[in-house]
Parts: C-alpha cells; structure tokens; sequence
C-alpha cells in the first residue's frame, strides 16, 4: 500500500486523546435510600458491569472512526508506480511508404494509428515522432487529432536520430516514468547500429501479408536524337517468377505503347520501348500488378534537350582536346593567349589554360570574374611557366601557391577512387594499369585542396581546389609529349570529358525524393529575380545560386510527392522535371529483431500495439483506497449511534 499524502498518518498520535478520556472519566454516583439493601446490592453490580463494557465498545469504535478518517485523508492506494510521478510515452510512428501496404488486418499504418487511440491512457502523456514531424508533451487529446490526420510520407529517418530524440527527452524529465515504443516494419534500409547505450525501447513490427512486389527501378535512354529514341526500363522483382505482367508508356497523358513480360525469380529485367516520333517527352511508366507495394509501380521521366556545355582552352594548342569535347555534347573552342575573345570568356562554363607562359593581368582578371560566376578553371602548367604570375592568379582565387619546378622521373599510380569527380567512371578499381610517367612538376600547396591523382610519392598530380566560392582544378605538371606520355593514358579522356561534364549540371531524365539534387538552369536572372518549381497541388522556392549564365538550384526539402513539375521564371515555363520516390522503400528486407535482442537485453518486443499500452496501463492503474476508508468511518459513526440509543443498562 501506498499513500498520497502520508504525512497525515502521523495524526494517528491524536488518538491517544479520546483513550484518556475513557481511562480518567470520572463518575459521581448518587445515593438513594431503598427499603430492601440485598436486592438494590445485586442490580448495582450488573449496571455497572454493563456501563463498563458499553464504555470499551464506544471507545473501540471512535478509535475505528478516527483511524478511518485519517487513512481516508492520507489517500492510500495500491499501484506499481507513485502516484506523484506521471507517465511519459515516447512513440515513433513509421509513417514511410513501406508502411502504406496491407497487412492481415489491412492498412498497417492506418491499423497502427487507430490501435494507438484506441488503447493509449488518457492520463498519460505522450511524444510523438514521425518520420517528417515531432510533437512533444501532448495529451491523449492532442495525439489522436494527429494521428487522425496523419499521411505516409516519402522521408525515412534514421534510428540514430530517433534515439537521440529519445534521450533528449527523457534526461530532464523529474519525477517522470519514461516508456520508449518503436512502431515500424523496420525495413532494412535503415543504417543503423543496436548497441548496449541504445535506449531502452519496445518494438512492434508492422508485418505485411504478401512477400512478392514488382518494382521500375529505373530508366534509361539509348540512340537518342531529336525524335526518336528507346526506352530502356529496368524491372526488379523479389520474390517467385511472375508471368504476363502488363508494362504501359505515356507521354504525358496519352498512352504511347503498351506490352507484357515475365520475369524470373529475384531478378532484374530491361525492356524496351521504341518512340518514333515524340518530341518534348513527358514520360510516365506504370505496371498494373497487385503486390506488396503500390508507390513502386509508376516511373514519372522527362526527356528534355540537353544543353551543350561551353569550354574555351587558352593556350598551347591541343588536338587531344577536340577529340575530348565532342561537338554533340559541347561547344568547344580555343584560342592562344594573344587573340583571346574576352568578350565570350564570361559565356562559358570551363576554361582551361593549357600551358600558358605568362599569364597577363587582363586575362587574370577575366578568369577571376569567370570563376566568381561559378565558371570551372582547369590549369595546366608550362614548363617554363612565369611563377609569379600564376601564383598572383592563384593567391586572388584563394587557391594555394605553386612551388618551383622539381625535375624528377615519377609514375602516376594513384587514383582515388571515392572522389566524387570519379562517380560512376570506374565499375572497380583498375589493378592491370599502365602507369603513365612525367619528367618535371610544379607541387602546388594548399590546404584546400582534395587528391584526384597523385604520384607515386603521394603528391597529387590532379588536385581540386574544396573552395566554396571557385571551382577550381590543378594539373601539376606539363602534358605535353615531351613531358609526359599522359596523353596516351585511358585516364586522359575521363578526366577532361569530367572537367567539361562536371560544370555544368544537365536535367537528368527524373530525381529523386529526399535526396538533395542539384540542377543547373541555362537562364540569366536579375538580382531580384527567382525561379520557382510548381504543379497543379505545390509550389514552392527552392534554394538558388545565380551565376553569370545559369542558375544552380537545389532541392531536398521539397517536393515530396513523385510526379511532374516545372520550372518556373514568373509564369514562363522554362523546363519539366519528373521526381520519383526513394527505390530504397521497395526494399523487402527487414530487421529480425529477435537477433537484435540476443545482443541487446534493453529491447523489449510485443507482438501488437494492444499489448504494449495494455500492460502500461495495468502498471499504472492506481487502485484508490481512500474511498473505503470514508465509508469505513461513516459505518463507525451510525453504529455509534445505534450503540447509544439502543444499548440499554
């Protein structure tokens, strides 16, 4: 039994009062004179036996009375917690795709949700936390109006950041129980790690009924020209081999070809479409097949004409350079030190100073007003190259200094694979390289900058300059022949295809969902202009940087529903964009939290959302008592009176 108030059960020393009062109550007798002594001694002898053992039975039962009010005061109870402290329940909802799918019961979110009301206490109070919101300290009240209105969203939020959320709540919480509840399919997306400082928590896992889904995982096009294409559509199915699965392409709204494939078990499929004809494609690819996920089903694409990049090379001239810089893909043009146009060095969008002697001041500062506009600089050094001019071109970009010349035979060995210049050039690192080799190099010092290649002696041969506010590239020695046999290297081509590629960021045919894409819009905005992205449900201002002649906009945030947009300046549409949600949530891998908990004795696991809230409430159901005191002292009070109106001596 627990108390209240239990500072009233010292009140209990009062009772000692009414006990004197029965032991030291004096009496006076009266004496009456009466004609037969022997019969009057024997009635004085009972009376005063009865008077006796009435006065014990009032005494027992006001003591009884007393006690019962002072229990009843001090509120006693029978509960597994104290009353003084409340309960707080931490609730992670997973609201992700994955969690939109049906179950045995149905809807597994929409299920989850109306468990959480149906069972959660009223007393207790409650953090909320999904995927893209957090309500903190709410009441039962407030928590069912959320849930109420709760939508699946595109987000997934990492374990780690959900635990940290849990300990950011509880540590200053006084005089307060903590209960930490995980409700989730816990799909194996989430990269996280289930260590002995994981908070306590319980897991519910959200199980779906069907384990087969068909997914587009992606699109790609081939033998593209102006209006006729294929489109390559990749399928990936988990689970048993499926039969005749109906595949259907539309261009914007109208329905352009159609077709059925098989697919074998746990595996990827391409199937083509043909598109004759079609310009401005506005694609939209769906599979009318009922699996375990929906979302999955339909692939938005937008094919729009790709932009040519501009590269200017100022100096030695280089054949190797217009081989590079195709005509179909860039506007290539170059020019000796002497006859450069400055006119068009602020149109392009990489320049490239191919072994200049002498840098002039005129040149430089064109070159730093091209950087500034966000332009890509790529510098190669001459071998007799003015120091003094590089170096002032260099210290106004914030770049580093150039060393002198060092003479010295070294081989080009290293490429560093994971530099994000090298996204998606080499399937697997090159073991069988024929290393190329220089005669002389000029080591550039810079605490900005990033290793691309390097020399055997771990000095970078290509070096990026990590400075926010350039882009800019170094090539420590001379290619030319006599120099270096570079040129005759398989790494020339993808490094300056990436020189030209990487400054320009083209429209890819879709995007993904919360993940933060980058896109570069050939238009030139005025100082208080923007751009805008909008459909017929959203619009909104993504994050923008204007430059000379583009603007890079940015976007992760928003939108978060797949579908079209477009770009807009003022009401003008400049370009289409198709996003897609994260591939990630098709995923039909999930934690086995059984194995977790071998290693993780603070998981608890129920196997439904009813359980957990029930047995949280049975703990802290408090059992009041104070009630049965009162009419324990109500009782004592009647029969006292009944005692003295009808206990007669």
């Amino acid at each position: 039994m627990q108390f209240k108030n239990p500072e009233i059960l010292y009140s209990f020393a009062l009772l000692i009062i009414p006990l004197l009062v029965h032991l030291f109550q004096l009496q006076k007798f009266v004496k009456v004179p009466f004609t037969n002594v022997a019969f009057l001694q024997k009635i004085e002898q009972q009376t005063r036996k009865s008077s006796r053992i009435k006065k014990w039975i009032i005494l027992a039962n006001r003591m009884l009375l007393f006690s019962a009010i002072f229990f009843a005061f001090s509120q006693p109870y029978f509960s597994k917690k104290k009353e003084t402290k409340k309960q707080h329940t931490f609730i992670y909802l997973d609201n992700s795709l994955s969690t939109n799918s049906e179950g045995e019961k149905g809807n597994l979110l929409h299920n989850a949700t109306q468990e959480i009301i149906d069972y959660a206490s009223e007393k207790d109070i409650y953090s909320l936390q999904t995927n893209d919101n957090f309500y903190s300290n709410i009441s039962k009240i407030e928590l069912k109006k959320v849930l109420q209105n709760l939508k699946v969203s595109s987000k997934k939020l990492n374990f780690n950041s959900i635990f940290f959320r849990i300990e950011s709540q509880n540590k200053n919480k006084i005089k307060t129980l903590n209960k930490n509840i995980l409700i989730s399919d816990f799909q194996y997306n989430y990269k996280s790690k289930f260590t002995n400082v994981t908070p306590a928590f319980s897991a519910i896992k959200l199980t779906h009924s069907q384990k087969n889904n068909i997914s587009i995982d992606s699109v790609f096009i081939t033998n593209e020209n102006l209006t006729n294409f294929i489109v390559n559509v990749v399928v990936k199915n988990q689970g048993q081999p499926q039969n005749n699965i109906p595949l259907a392409i539309f261009n914007d709204s109208k329905l352009i070809s159609k077709q059925s494939f098989s697919i074998k078990k746990d595996a990827d499929k391409i199937i083509q479409f043909s598109i004759q004809n079609q310009s401005n494609f506005i694609g939209k690819l769906t599979i009318t097949f009922s699996d375990t996920f929906s979302f999955d089903n339909t692939l938005h694409f937008s094919l729009n004409t790709a932009k040519k990049i501009n590269v200017l090379s100022i100096g030695n001239d280089a054949d190797f350079l217009s081989k590079i810089y195709s005509k179909n893909e860039f506007n290539f043009t170059k020019s000796s030190a002497q006859n450069v146009n400055y006119n068009s060095i602020l149109k392009q969008q990489t320049i490239i100073l191919n072994e200049l002697e002498y840098i002039p001041e005129t040149l430089s500062k064109s070159i730093i007003e091209f950087s500034i506009k966000g332009g890509s600089l790529v510098i190669i050094p001459n071998e007799n190259l003015n120091l003094n001019s590089y170096n002032s071109l260099l210290k106004k970009l914030n770049a580093g200094k150039i060393s002198s010349k060092i003479t010295d035979s070294l081989k080009i060995t290293n490429i560093n694979y994971n530099h994000p210049f090298f996204k998606n050039v080499f399937s697997k690192k090159v073991t069988n390289f024929q290393y190329p080799t220089i005669r002389n190099y000029y080591p550039i010092s810079s605490k900005k900058s990033s290793k691309i290649v390097s020399f055997e002696n771990k000095i970078p041969f290509i070096s990026k300059i990590n400075n926010n506010n350039y882009n800019v590239f170094y090539i420590s020695s001379p290619i030319n022949k006599k120099n270096s046999n570079f040129l005759k290297s398989p790494l020339i081509v993808p490094v300056f295809y990436n020189f030209g590629k990487l400054s320009y960021k083209q429209t890819q045919l879709f995007y993904r969902i919360d993940k933060e894409n980058r896109i570069d819009i050939e238009e030139n905005l005025t100082k208080d202009e923007i751009l805008s992205i909008s459909n017929s449900e959203i619009s909104f201002i993504p994050i923008q940087q204007i430059f000379q002649n583009k603007v890079t906009i940015t976007t992760k945030e928003q939108p978060t529903n797949a579908g079209f947009y477009s770009i807009l300046r003022k009401k003008d549409t400049i370009q289409k964009l198709a996003f897609n949600y994260p591939k990630e949530e098709s995923l039909l891998s999930f934690l086995d939290l059984n194995e977790i908990k071998k290693t993780n004795s603070n998981i608890s696991i129920y196997s439904s959302i009813k359980d957990i809230f029930t047995e949280i409430n049975n703990k802290n159901e408090v059992h009041w008592l104070w009630k049965w005191f009162l009419a324990l002292a109500i009782v004592s009070l009647l029969l006292e009176i009944l005692i003295l109106k009808f206990y007669k001596l």
